[in-house]
């Protein structure tokens, strides 16, 4: 029996860790003792995970002893250190230049190589770019421990898939890719995901290829999205209703359904740069990934530019007047707020003198204020507003009242195009 243990808890570990213990004895490591003493008491705050199934595989005693199946959390270094499978789930975000930062990849090598012993499998699910697993986070590895690569200990990559708030697409049901650091490595790495993995897996034949199709998926869905966002401020220009184009060009069999937004979070705003950096340390400038992300970055400044500009035509003053964000996660019914970029929305509406109040039911407000200095409520105000700005389109706010909340002449401005009575939108 496997004894597994999964470093890093969070969107992607802990489902991860809660998939792999209906089958095997499972220790899930993270260094936040808040975070371990909340799903200790069967709670998750991500909303990854519901609290009957997280519940249903936690185990009060650590289950290696006994090889049951079950989940056992903890933050103490000897609870997986009997382990012969690890499996690094932690985040790779970028800093305030959009360089990789590989920070977190670093300490989870160092803390795995602690205890790694001969004949351990680490596979990496950390979304990186073609070289990192083998390149940077190896060398910690034998540094760490004293033992030599592929010959005292293996390695793997299996990109992570997770879609945060999508109760459908779940870990198990969506096809993994698997690789190991040898052949051998690579067959027992897929038959351990295989082996929980409804869906399937797809064995690639290098670490390399994994890695590299990974960071591929998501600069393809920026690249996509970039596209759409310009389209939608050509057709702005020419005033043409950009999802009734979207609408009829989708009834072509081939067109792909991708719509104007605003991309954030951990991935698509992300792993471009990953690949990006990789491409120049080897002299190649890429113009198309580059010129999709400074897009992207772009739409906040250019929604907050619409909002007051549609205030303005309807005669409503701008200076001092009071605007509602709905909203401030990265995505719609999910409370994760990592590299949102609502905030660029708030941050260019506050350049032009408004007040903006924040209301968002799903995010942790003393979260989104120690992330980005921003103060929001999970009550809805009992105000009233110049201007509403759908920044995210949880369901709760499909409910709600928003004549309650207008003043004369206030203006509705949709950003995820859901609202059937608004007065402009992306």
């Amino acid at each position: 029996m496997k004894k597994i243990a999964v470093i890093g808890l969070g969107y992607v570990g802990l489902p991860l860790a809660r998939l792999f213990a209906t089958k095997y004895p499972v220790i899930g490591f993270d260094i936040n003792q808040k975070r371990i003493d909340e799903l200790r008491d069967g709670k998750d705050l991500t909303l990854e995970v519901e609290e009957a199934v997280l519940q249903g595989v936690l185990v009060s005693e650590h289950p290696f002893g006994s090889g049951e199946k079950g989940l056992y959390v903890s933050n103490e270094l000897a609870d997986i250190a009997a382990a012969d499978f690890y499996i690094v789930t932690v985040p790779t975000p970028v800093d305030k230049h959009n360089r990789p930062d590989l920070t977190p990849l670093y300490k989870a090598s160092e803390t795995v190589g602690k205890v790694l012993k001969k004949g351990d499998i680490v596979v990496y699910e950390s979304t990186v770019y073609p070289g990192v697993t083998e390149e940077e986070c190896i060398p910690v590895l034998e540094k760490t421990s004293g033992l030599k690569f592929n010959v005292d200990f293996f390695a793997g990559y299996s990109p992570e898939r997770i879609n945060p708030g999508d109760k459908e697409h779940t870990v198990e049901k969506i096809l993994k890719v698997t690789s190991g650091s040898t052949p051998e490595t690579g067959r027992e790495v897929d038959d351990l995901y295989k082996s929980v993995i409804t869906a399937g897996t797809h064995l690639a034949p290098t670490i390399k290829v994994a890695e590299a199709a990974k960071v591929i998926e998501n600069s393809q869905r920026d690249i996509n999205i970039a596209f759409v966002n310009e389209l939608a401020k050509i057709f702005n220009l020419l005033g043409i209703n950009t999802q009734d184009v979207l609408k009829a060009a989708g009834t072509k069999w081939n067109f792909l359904p991708f719509k104007p937004g605003l991309v954030g979070g951990h991935c698509i705003g992300v792993d471009p740069y990953y690949l990006a950096q990789k491409a120049q340390e080897h002299g190649y400038h890429p113009e198309i990934i580059l010129a999709g992300r400074r897009l992207n970055d772009s739409m906040g400044e250019y929604v907050a530019a619409q909002v007051v500009k549609t205030m303005i035509k309807r005669g409503v003053g701008v200076n001092g007047a009071a605007i509602l964000m709905l909203g401030i996660t990265f995505k719609e019914n999910c409370p994760d707020v990592r590299n949102t970029k609502i905030v660029d929305v708030i941050s260019a509406l506050k350049d032009y003198g408004v007040e903006v109040t924040t209301f968002d039911p799903k995010a942790n407000p003393a979260e989104v204020l120690h992330e980005y200095g921003i103060e929001s409520t999970t009550t809805l105000p009992q105000a009233k507003f110049d201007a509403i700005v759908l920044g995210v389109a949880h369901n709760e706010f499909l409910n709600i009242d928003l004549q309650q909340l207008k003043k004369d002449k206030a203006v509705v401005y949709d950003v995820k195009g859901v609202l059937a009575d608004c007065d402009n939108k992306l």
